[in-house]
């Protein structure tokens, strides 16, 4: 089977961001507020060369109508990777379904979820698919641009 473009910059996208998020956590360790490892790891990210969107709005269609209130993605790493970031002292199953529908509302292949409250990272770290691209949630115009 070969590899397609998309997936390799996705392999080193997510190699990436496993890199830099196990050297944020050593450096820092378990204990702090979400939002500055979200903050760090966007720094350090865009220092990296990718292009970051942090908050980004996560679109609902329900009856044709848009709603944009609720849901927001930590972080997309060019148009590609979804990110979503936890500090809790362990995930729920709930964590794992959450950005497996961020990923099926912005019509992604790949994201992943990352606990800074786990005592290592290895243990925090999920790499989740979206296996059915095919019929995104809301039209392709009202997708979150930068």
């Amino acid at each position: 089977m070969t590899k397609h473009r998309s997936d390799e910059g996705i392999n080193f996208i997510t190699g990436r961001v496993i890199d830099l998020s196990i050297e944020i956590h050593r450096n820092l360790g378990p204990g702090l507020l979400e939002s500055v490892y979200e903050a760090i790891l966007q720094r350090k990210l865009v220092e990296a060369g990718f292009a970051v969107e942090r908050q980004v709005v996560v679109p609902i269609c329900y009856e044709g109508v848009i709603y944009e209130e609720g849901f927001r993605a930590d972080l997309i790493i060019n148009r590609l990777v979804c990110i979503e970031l936890k500090s809790v002292e362990t995930l729920a199953p709930v964590h794992c379904k959450q950005l497996l529908t961020y990923l099926k509302l912005l019509d992604l292949e790949v994201g992943l979820l990352i606990n800074f409250g786990a005592p290592t990272l290895k243990d925090g770290l999920h790499r989740i698919v979206n296996h059915f691209r095919e019929s995104p949630s809301f039209p392709p115009h009202s997708r979150p641009s930068n």
